[in-house]
């Protein structure tokens, strides 16, 4: 079954570059020849290359909501265009139940404010009948209240613990490793990598970053770790010199940065000024190019969890091998850029509902609910995917790596 899952998923999403798969201008202008969606005609999509029923019909409407603008807009750029691109490829392939797909992008500015506004709209204007997003934690946890009221599922892309630890969760799932993996991979390597003891916690005051503070008290203590010292920041700030002089007092051995951009690229920077000579650990959400670019000279050295997607050659299974092969030609031809971690979680949360709906052969929100639950070995950027009804996150620890930043680039930190 999970091979067969695969299989469907490299169809759709246009994966297995090699041979047919290839893109041509042949291809691409026989593609664009073929593409009239009207009852009867077809197109030549398929990795045979046999012809392909065009879709027909009313579109089946995903509703997506992405941090494309304001602090988050590193994470939401790529996810929107990933977005863009899959909603393309699954249509070129036949749609979805043979009807076309449409994803309806909505941009939230990376204010969970217009997350909830959004939300609403793209379940009762746009008809949506599964929500993806959002890609920050804050936004997410003000949309799920909403689609557990509606009772559509809903697939996010952003990671704290409190997303699928705290009611209601029958009707959300995620794609990124929760907080608690990601603390838990990066504790191991402080630990067990560098054997010291004595850790300070630099976090964003929002939801992701207090999150990441909570898992790391809590879980510390397990790993031979003492927390010494802790500060927040607000997510918009430019200096971070005042708490970073108030941690350095406390002479901790290594600091762990809970955040996404810009907070994480400013405590580097920061660090460097004043002299701060120690490991620096981060988070999950530094998994982009715009940390390196914001924290410049300052990233160097830097630490951090992240899917396996970031080091393709760290993945030893091969069916998530070839779906990330294929998604990182995919995309890299389709936008001139190397896709992030956050373009997996897009790719992941379309293919998760893509295939859910396909098993159910239904688009009706307690079928979907029900497919999602019976998820097994589900290979996707983030890793291999195992949901059921108590276990809506469908990841281990297994699935991420420690990336350390080497030469403006990544490379495996073990």
């Amino acid at each position: 079954m999970a091979l067969v899952v695969v299989l469907g998923l490299l169809l759709f999403a246009g994966l297995g570059c090699g041979g047919d798969e290839t893109a041509t201008d042949e291809t691409t202008e026989d593609t664009a020849a073929s593409t009239d969606t009207s009852a009867g005609e077809t197109t030549d999509t398929s990795e045979a290359g046999d012809e392909v029923a065009a879709p027909t019909g009313e579109p089946i409407v995903f509703g997506a909501l992405v941090s494309a603008t304001g602090p988050a807009a590193a994470l939401g750029e790529q996810e929107r265009a990933a977005l863009e691109m899959l909603e393309g490829q699954l249509n070129d392939r036949g749609g979805l139940l043979g009807r076309p797909v449409e994803i309806v992008i909505e941009d939230d500015q990376s204010n969970p404010n217009e997350a909830v506004t959004a939300t609403n709209k793209l379940i009762q204007q746009d008809g949506a009948v599964a929500i993806i997003g959002g890609t920050i934690s804050p936004s997410t946890l003000a949309m799920k209240p909403i689609t557990a009221r509606e009772g559509i599922p809903q697939v996010t892309m952003s990671a704290a613990n409190a997303i699928t630890d705290e009611p209601p969760i029958e009707w959300i799932w995620r794609t990124p490793p929760k907080d608690a993996l990601a603390v838990a991979r990066a504790l191991t390597y402080v630990s067990e990598k560098l054997g010291i003891t004595r850790i300070a916690v630099l976090h964003d005051e929002n939801a992701f970053g207090s999150s990441g503070l909570a898992e790391i008290e809590k879980s510390a203590a397990d790993y031979g770790l003492e927390v010494v010292a802790k500060e927040s920041y607000r997510t918009d700030e430019t200096d971070l010199t005042a708490p970073l002089t108030k941690i350095r007092s406390s002479e901790p051995e290594a600091l762990v940065v809970w955040g996404t951009n810009p907070g994480p690229a400013v405590a580097a920077k920061n660090m460097d000024q004043l002299g701060m000579d120690i490991p620096y650990i981060g988070s999950h959400g530094i998994a982009n190019m715009t940390f390196i670019d914001l924290a410049g000279d300052a990233a160097e050295g830097v630490v951090f969890p992240a899917g396996k997607m970031l080091i393709p050659e760290s993945i030893t299974d091969p069916a998530q091998k070839e779906v990330v092969d294929g998604f990182i030609a995919a995309f890299e031809e389709a936008t001139g850029q190397r896709p992030n971690t956050f373009a997996g979680h897009a790719f992941d949360s379309v293919g998760l509902l893509v295939d859910a709906i396909e098993r159910a052969g239904s688009t009706e929100p307690g079928d979907i609910q029900q497919a999602l639950n019976e998820t097994t070995g589900w290979a996707g950027p983030d890793g291999i995917f195992n949901y059921s009804e108590t276990d809506h996150d469908g990841l281990e620890v297994g699935d991420l790596i420690m990336v350390r930043i080497e030469g403006g680039s990544w490379v495996l930190a073990e």
